[in-house]
């Protein structure tokens, strides 16, 4: 393993691959526990770093922040704004005009889904962002590598989103979104299964304590307050 470092500096700042097998064999795939990377170790993130499309070893975290706070805002407007488009609280409908029902505001909801996915990742093959590599739309079609997982992931959320709004209009807007309890299974999937925050400081394990139940609290208090409803 080759990896480069510039002193003073508290971290890697840039990488070479990694080899841990010079036989010819991966040795995150190959069954040997001995030339395996341990989780949290170095080479473990150099590797790992390796399978990403988009590279960020080394790079500042500004840009990611703000890419994840934009998102983290179209996440927490979209439900709201579901809830209006069927109970029109604002009272923006002219009288007589019938809302929305929840099954016409879904399709309506997937069309535009499917549109701005298309939009952005037609534009981002052709002018990527954070260096990632330049492709093309017919070598899109041409790569089916992890595609399977891609299309698994966008039937179970479509069921998901589905069954949240019919459950929104049934026991309330807030009680459906907290339900979802992203931060929960998403943890627990991050921990359990792809083993990330092992060998971490106990700062991190407690701050990681703290937001778990903080968020348990809050959806215990959000649905128990949905029952009170007249």
């Amino acid at each position: 393993m080759i990896v480069e470092t510039e002193s003073g500096l508290n971290g890697v700042t840039s990488f070479k691959p990694t080899n841990f097998n010079q036989g010819g064999t991966n040795g995150l795939e190959d069954g040997d526990a001995s030339e395996k990377a341990k989780f949290g170790t170095v080479a473990f993130l150099i590797e790992l770093e390796n399978t990403r499309s988009i590279k960020v070893l080394g790079k500042g975290t500004g840009i990611g922040l703000k890419i994840t706070f934009f998102a983290g805002i179209c996440f927490s407007m979209f439900s709201p704004a579901f809830n209006l488009a069927t109970n029109d609280q604002w009272h923006t409908l002219k009288d007589g005009v019938p809302h929305l029902t929840v099954y016409t505001a879904f399709f309506y909801f997937s069309s535009f889904c499917f549109v701005i996915a298309m939009v952005l990742n037609l534009t981002f093959l052709y002018y990527p962002i954070l260096n990632a590599p330049k492709s093309s739309f017919k070598a899109y079609l041409n790569d089916w590598n992890g595609r399977g997982w891609a299309l698994l992931a966008g039937l179970v959320c479509g069921f998901g989103y589905g069954l949240q709004f019919m459950g929104g209009q049934a026991a309330g807007y807030p009680a459906a979104d907290a339900v979802q309890a992203l931060p929960l299974v998403s943890t627990f999937w991050a921990v359990i299964l792809f083993g990330e925050y092992r060998r971490s400081s106990g700062i991190t394990y407690t701050l990681l304590a703290g937001m778990l139940l903080m968020f348990t609290a809050a959806v215990a208090i959000l649905m128990a307050s949905s029952g009170h409803r007249k």
